[in-house]
């Protein structure tokens, strides 16, 4: 259990991502100009260690938590290119892209918490704990990243 708990702790030193590239060349006969170019790749998360864990206090049983788990990525470069038609004859007008560069990403599963149901004791009861009803609490999930997407024209290459 120990094993399993530091492997999921540890992070590689480098986030890797799988290659995509969306083969359109099959449109060619359908549209009247290339295939437009699309290239990203799938970012693969790394996991790291679960968060929300929490102690008992003066005696009592801790909260009964669900707890989140961090994910970071990288999102990879993608980018998208489609040529233009030729509006007049003889005119190279070029390529519209648009391209997104690599960019960091953390996110966290969403979690859970239940309320303690055993209470501090009270001086009439002996001493003993009282039962309460527990509170049942969310944690919502997070994304945190920014992208910073570029469209614009790209002439054409000799």
């Amino acid at each position: 259990m120990t094993a399993l708990a530091s492997a999921a702790m540890a992070s590689p030193a480098v986030a890797a991502d799988a290659p995509v590239v969306v083969p359109l060349q099959g449109l060619e006969p359908v549209i009247p100009m290339d295939a437009p170019t699309v290239a990203s790749g799938v970012p693969l998360p790394v996991p790291g260690g679960p968060t929300g864990f929490q102690q008992g206090q003066a005696g009592l049983l801790p909260d009964v938590d669900l707890p989140q788990v961090p994910f970071t990525s990288t999102l990879p470069e993608t980018v998208l290119a489609a040529p233009l038609p030729e509006v007049i004859e003889g005119s190279e007008p070029g390529k519209a892209l648009f391209t997104t560069p690599r960019s960091e990403m953390a996110a966290a599963t969403p979690g859970a918490t239940v309320g303690n149901p055993v209470v501090a004791p009270r001086g009439d009861r002996l001493g003993l704990p009282d039962l309460a009803v527990p509170e049942v609490g969310v944690v919502a999930p997070m994304l945190r990243g920014a992208l910073d997407s570029q469209l614009g024209l790209a002439q054409p290459t000799a």
